[in-house]
C-alpha cells in the first residue's frame, strides 16, 4: 500500500503563539489518513484578529472577525489537493480561556473544522452542523485534545 504523500505548512508570521505544531501537524494528517486524502497540500495560516478580519472582508465582504475560514484551492488538472485554511489565534486565546481548555485545543478545533470543510461537511443545517461537530469531537478526541466542541456547548 502506498504512503500517502500529504504536507502540511504552517504560516504564523501575523500571530503570536504558544502551541506545538508538529502536535497540530500530527492532527491534520490524521485526519488526511481518516478520510483516505493522499497528495494533499494543507497551508495552515495562523493570524491574529486583523489579519482574520482582512481576509474576511477580502473573501466575503464581512468586516468581522470569525475563528476559521478554509478554502479549497485544488486544481481540478493537479494531481493534489490543496487546502487553505486561516485560523484566528487571538480568537482562539479568549475563547479557551472562557471554556477552560488549552489554546492548543481551541486552535486544534478550528484546523478541523476548516478541514472537515474542505472535505465536504457542512453546518449550515441543524442536522449537518450537527454531524461536523460530533465528527469534531471524535478526532479531537482520537488525537489527544479531548471533547472541545461540546465542552463548549456545556459552558455556553
Amino acid at each position: 500500500m502506498d504512503t500517502p504523500n500529504n504536507q502540511v505548512l504552517f504560516d504564523t508570521q501575523n500571530a503570536t503563539i504558544d502551541v506545538d505544531l508538529s502536535k497540530l501537524e500530527k492532527l491534520v494528517r490524521f485526519i488526511c489518513e481518516k478520510f483516505q486524502c493522499s497528495d494533499t497540500m494543507v497551508h495552515i495560516g495562523i493570524v491574529d484578529d486583523a489579519g482574520i478580519i482582512e481576509v474576511h472582508h477580502k473573501f466575503l465582504q464581512k468586516d468581522t472577525t470569525t475563528d476559521v475560514i478554509s478554502f479549497d484551492l485544488t486544481d481540478e488538472f493537479g494531481p493534489e489537493q490543496t487546502f487553505q485554511i486561516i485560523v484566528n489565534s487571538e480568537m482562539a486565546l479568549r475563547q479557551a480561556e472562557k471554556r477552560h481548555h488549552s489554546h492548543e485545543a481551541e486552535l486544534a478545533l478550528y484546523i478541523t473544522h476548516g478541514l472537515l470543510h474542505n472535505l465536504g461537511f457542512d453546518d449550515i443545517l441543524a442536522e449537518d452542523a450537527k454531524k461536523i461537530h460530533k465528527t469534531e469531537d471524535e478526532i479531537l478526541q482520537a488525537a489527544g485534545f479531548g471533547v472541545v466542541y461540546h465542552k463548549q456547548e456545556s459552558i455556553d
